[in-house]
């Protein structure tokens, strides 16, 4: 008989309502386009990375911050779907959700302009991400959230013997490896 091992992943970042645009090219400076289609999607990098490890079978404990709004809602509601513990998603009642502006090319190159929103006002909850770390197989980080908050995360799973994967998107100059043990 086999058994198996069902991994616990944390994922320390954000979430953003993701408006695509789909268009045969970018417009250029002082040009206007017609896009060929607008979605809604849920994303943010965290968001992403907690439902990439949900859709491989893990079991995940995201941390984030969204605003009291309709994008809010939508995206805790895909959380959902996908089985992921958003406890550690608090909300923001003095700011909106995050909103990521993106236009994708017929060739598939994109622009995304990402306008951080409740992400820049996460702020760690010590205790939760804690106890999200012990046993957990991996912290899942990105730069879409306040740095000293993703430093402090690398910190907690470092000292709780936990593997760190971080996604060093958008670059952020002064979080360089070589300037930070953690990381």
């Amino acid at each position: 008989m086999s058994t198996t091992h069902t991994p616990r992943i944390a994922v320390v970042g954000s979430l953003n309502m993701d408006l695509v645009l789909k268009v045969q090219h970018a417009p250029g400076p002082g040009e206007t386009v017609l896009a060929d289609a607008l979605h809604l999607v849920p994303g943010g990098k965290g968001g992403n990375q907690a439902v990439a490890c949900a859709r491989q079978g893990a079991r995940v404990a995201l941390f984030g911050r969204v605003g009291d709004d309709g994008y809010g809602q939508t995206l805790r509601a895909g959380l959902d779907a996908d089985g992921i513990d958003h406890s550690g998603v608090q909300t923001d009642t003095e700011t909106t959700t995050g909103v990521a502006a993106i236009t994708v090319e017929a060739s598939g190159q994109n622009r995304i302009v990402v306008v951080p929103g409740a992400n820049g006002r996460f702020v760690l909850d010590a205790a939760a991400l804690g106890a999200a770390l012990q046993g957990a197989g991996g912290l899942v980080l990105q730069f879409e959230t306040p740095l000293p908050q993703v430093l402090a995360a690398a910190e907690m799973a470092h000292a709780a013997g936990c593997p760190v994967v971080l996604n060093p998107s958008p670059i952020q100059p002064s979080a360089s490896p070589s300037s930070n043990k953690w990381l």
